[in-house]
């Protein structure tokens, strides 16, 4: 993991995004962050100066700044089309944001990316969360935080350079392929294979829930490469999706995530060059639950914006919506529940912000990680639930943000391992999981 000194990170944020001293730094945060807005603390510790944040700098403000631009011009303005149409054209938006340097904030800069530290990801993963729903932020997550961590870390040279350059580049849509019809959280048990016939793998078998299946050009694939025991047989295999035998089965409909495609995939004697192999063979578990723990802390980045909108948005709703001839938020149990959601939100960002920076200095922060998951995911069910009843039947309609949220989140306590398996991992870090016999 790269990490940048402060001086260089600013250069860089200048370089790629244009940003000059008496540009953003002179007009101040709102530059840096956005207009601040009452009950908004994603500016707060800007405000108070250098270094006032637990995490971020103003490098971060900057980098972030620059991508709700073109989030606010390139995206949320069709978000609504691409909602009704189930589809968010991929290699358009990667593009965009791919010229921009926002899929590679943390990889290596011979790849295309910037090399900066995983506090830009996260940085990055929370300023997405501004997108007007939960399917593009978590397609574009796939794509820098899911489905190439492990080929950034492991992959060689040259697989690094036919994969992730363009990866990095918004050139390709990259997808992850582990979870089966039988195998969701237990990655242990896969049945896709990848047996050695020469210099090929041929693979067989199926992947479910795939998110950009329909539209990705290559595919991070787990799957069992031996006979060995269940955590040792796996391998992570580079695999283009136009190769023949990959058959996408179907494009998935889904309660939420309306804009992020979400295929079923089958492989039928598909042979991939053995040099397409990320790292060491029986290897790919370890790699994938390494993965895993990125992804989890990016989730966990990206619902706080959300939350923190939709709050904010209950507020004016309910500051203006009457009932009994007195606004809504007048009702103590209104504006009492929602000061304890935001109290909530700023508990679950702490956990993260705790959990990053550990992990910025080599620590195993898997607990961390999926308390903060467990946390976000159970949070975020609880708000929007609880939001979306103050907003009455406005909020039962598909024209508010809250009914958006209500639907996408839901996933969070499903996705990259569900409520019940954080829960297993946090007891096996407190010695309290009973030992299988």
């Amino acid at each position: 993991m790269r990490v940048a000194s402060s001086s260089t990170a600013l250069a860089m944020a200048r370089c790629w995004f244009g940003l000059r001293a008496r540009g953003a730094w002179g007009q101040g945060l709102s530059v840096l962050c956005g207009p601040a807005r009452p009950g908004s603390s994603s500016c707060a510790s800007a405000a108070s100066g250098e270094g006032a944040h637990l995490l971020y700098t103003r490098e971060h403000y900057a980098v972030r700044a620059s991508l709700r631009k073109i989030i606010d011009k390139e995206i949320n303005p069709f978000v609504d089309k691409w909602e009704e149409e189930g589809q968010f054209p991929a290699h358009k938006v990667f593009k965009t944001l791919g010229q921009a340097g926002f899929l590679g904030v943390n990889k290596p800069k011979e790849y295309g990316g910037m090399g900066l530290d995983f506090s830009y990801s996260i940085a990055v993963a929370e300023e997405l969360g501004n997108i007007r729903c939960g399917g593009i932020p978590m397609a574009i997550g796939v794509q820098t935080d899911m489905a190439t961590p492990a080929l950034t870390r492991f992959g060689s040279d040259e697989l690094k350079r036919q994969f992730l350059v363009p990866t990095i580049a918004g050139e390709v849509v990259a997808c992850l392929g582990v979870s089966e019809p039988g195998a969701g959280s237990d990655v242990a048990s896969i049945k896709t294979t990848a047996v050695r016939k020469g210099d090929d793998y041929v693979i067989n078998g199926g992947k479910m829930w795939i998110t950009s299946g329909c539209q990705a050009d290559w595919m991070c694939l787990l799957a069992n490469s031996s006979e060995g025991p269940p955590h040792q047989n796996k391998s992570l295999i580079c695999l283009p999706m136009n190769l023949p035998g990959v058959h996408v089965a179907k494009k998935i409909d889904k309660m939420g995530m309306r804009s992020s495609d979400t295929a079923q995939i089958f492989f039928e004697d598909v042979r991939v060059p053995s040099k397409y192999l990320i790292g060491e063979e029986g290897m790919g578990f370890t790699y994938q639950m390494l993965q895993f723990q990125e992804e989890r802390l990016w989730a966990v980045a990206n619902i706080l914006a959300p939350m923190e909108n939709v709050i904010q948005e209950t507020i004016d709703y309910t500051r203006q919506r009457k009932i009994y001839s007195q606004p809504v938020l007048h009702n103590q149990t209104v504006h009492f529940r929602l000061a304890e959601l935001a109290t909530e939100v700023e508990l679950v960002r702490s956990l993260l912000y705790q959990a990053v920076a550990l992990y910025l200095r080599g620590n195993d922060v898997t607990k961390l990680a999926s308390m903060a998951k467990l946390k976000a995911g159970r949070l975020a069910r609880e708000l929007t639930d609880n939001c979306l009843q103050f907003w009455g039947g406005m909020g039962f309609t598909n024209e508010v943000l809250v009914s958006k949220l209500y639907r996408d989140s839901r996933l969070l306590s499903i996705g990259a391992g569900a409520d019940e398996v954080m829960l297993s991992i946090i007891c096996k870090y407190m010695g309290t999981l009973p030992q299988k016999k």
